[in-house]
């Protein structure tokens, strides 16, 4: 088993989607933009040469937007783990915070129809997903909760790397632990690492520390937090 100190966990915020540009909220699971796309395309240029070819698993949240970066951004990687039998893992704790249209996903029904999705495995979505209630809902402390949990399940993973993309929020309550503000650029890379090992951590928080940036391709996009703060 891989030591937790040892891991190398690259968090990714997904490319631009139609609400960063429009800033318009309303629109539900809001899709990736033309120029999300081209960012995406960016982004699978910046790491096919190395992280790419040795993380051991991709995990994405089940909205539309990361799941359209993960596949064009990481689709050598996709490859080679799904050759491997090790399928995209799409979590839906990995989903944005707020409960507006935009950070609310589609029913997994629509996502399996959706013929960019094929292939993709959507059996960890279980019909209250997209409830932004109880476990998912929009609170300070459910989102501290889910956070932790996100950290608790990648350093229960057996895997030493591992990439993970998801939204710019909740990569905040992720990362720092609380909704800090710090810029997350659409399809930028961040390495961490944990702090501790799991045996160390006498608090269960599974706190995560930076390590480097691996890639930024696009621009530092509000987030609906934000926008609802301006």
């Amino acid at each position: 088993m891989v030591k937790a100190t040892e891991k190398r966990i690259y968090f990714t915020r997904h490319a631009q989607a139609e609400h960063n540009v429009a800033s318009d909220y309303s629109i539900p699971d809001a899709p990736l933009t033309q120029l999300g796309r081209q960012q995406s395309e960016e982004l699978y240029k910046a790491t096919k040469d190395n992280i790419q070819q040795s993380a051991e698993l991709l995990v994405s949240s089940a909205l539309k937007r990361p799941l359209s970066t993960m596949i064009i951004g990481y689709r050598d990687l996709r490859k080679r783990l799904e050759a491997e039998g090790k399928k995209v893992i799409v979590l839906p704790q990995l989903q944005e915070c707020n409960d507006l249209p935009c950070d609310t996903g589609s029913p997994r029904e629509v996502l399996e129809a959706d013929p960019e999705f094929a292939g993709l495995d959507f059996s960890e979505l279980t019909p209250d997903w997209t409830s932004k209630q109880g476990f998912y809902a929009s609170t300070v402390p459910a989102l501290q909760a889910r956070a932790r949990w996100i950290r608790r399940w990648l350093r229960a993973r057996p895997e030493r790397e591992i990439v993970v993309v998801a939204h710019g929020d909740c990569l905040r309550y992720v990362t720092d632990g609380f909704n800090s503000a710090a810029p997350w650029a659409n399809a930028e890379v961040r390495e961490y690492t944990f702090e501790k090992d799991e045996g160390d951590d006498e608090r269960g928080e599974a706190w995560l520390k930076p390590v480097k940036e691996v890639a930024k391709e696009g621009a530092e996009e509000p987030t609906s937090s934000e926008a609802k703060h301006n």
